[in-house]
């Protein structure tokens, strides 16, 4: 999952055990072709989707993007790799989002915690309905080893940035519990989204869960 607001995930996937060299993703990325970037990701999440993680085949990957295996192996370094990548992705661009969606409410002069708080759970939610096949695939317990610790530490992140962005006191076990409860609301919803039929449904949650998110964020009088 990802912050409402700010990036913690890039340093933190170099954590992940069992890669190579000592970043989460080659080096070789930085210079990477898009279009050869998006044919090997397109086919990556394809296979995954179909087979899972443990049973997706490189040779498979590498045939429906067209691209041979040693050049995989050259930029992903294997399913790690690449399902790192779309986990990077999926990240950056709702992060994108909702930075983006936070700086147009501040523009206009919003500088309401809990309204700045929905606005970005909004953003999100609609980033995760956007991007429902990825965010569907990614949400599965078939991943990387190791991935599922890396996964909790962003989640903690998450939960601190939500902290920060709602102005609560996290020296205060309810304040921390509440930002906690809040969290979860968004990454539940956002796991329904990925199984929702049509655009009305998606809305109708997004709209359900942020009249849920306005009425948790009051603080207690």
């Amino acid at each position: 999952m990802s912050g409402i607001a700010e990036s913690a995930g890039t340093e933190a996937a170099r954590q992940l055990p069992g890669r190579q060299g000592d970043g989460g993703l080659p080096e070789e990325l930085a210079g990477q072709s898009p279009t050869l970037r998006r044919a090997l990701l397109d086919a990556a999440l394809e296979v995954f989707t179909e087979r899972g993680y443990t049973d997706a085949g490189l040779t498979e990957i590498a045939a429906r993007s067209g691209i041979p295996v040693g050049t995989l192996f050259q930029h992903y370094g294997g399913k790690r790799g690449l399902y790192l990548a779309l986990w990077e992705e999926f990240r950056e661009e709702q992060e994108r989002r909702t930075a983006a969606t936070l700086a147009s409410e501040r523009s206009r002069g919003v500088d309401d915690p809990i309204a700045l708080f929905v606005a970005g759970a909004r953003a999100y939610l609609e980033g995760a309905w956007d991007n429902r096949r990825l965010g569907r695939f990614l949400v599965e317990d078939d991943s990387p080893a190791g991935f599922d610790a890396l996964r909790r530490q962003w989640d903690r992140a998450w939960v601190r940035r939500n902290a920060r962005l709602l102005e609560v006191d996290e020296r205060r076990r309810a304040g921390r519990v509440r930002v906690s409860v809040l969290t979860t609301v968004i990454g539940g919803a956002a796991r329904e989204l990925g199984d929702c039929q049509d655009e009305t449904e998606a809305r109708e949650i997004v709209d359900e869960v942020c009249g849920i998110l306005i009425h948790l964020s009051t603080p207690p009088c």
